[in-house]
């Protein structure tokens, strides 16, 4: 059995924790971060978040050794 290709876009945005949850962090942290957002916003962004268990499985079929 060949092995199987890593989805290099998604290996950048996603890890997996140690109980195969998959962790990625929020867009929107980048720039502009003065007068077009609100502190309430920015502090949401700063935290990691996990993929809905429902949309999880395509996230393990991208990385299949992650």
């Amino acid at each position: 059995m060949p092995k199987l290709k890593t989805k290099k876009a998604a290996a950048k945005r996603f890890k997996m924790t140690a109980t195969g949850k998959v962790k990625f962090k929020k867009a929107g942290k980048r720039h502009q971060l003065g007068h077009r957002k609100n502190a309430s916003s920015k502090l949401a962004k700063r935290k990691g978040h996990y993929v809905h268990p429902s949309s999880a499985g395509h996230a393990h079929a991208c990385l299949p050794y992650a």
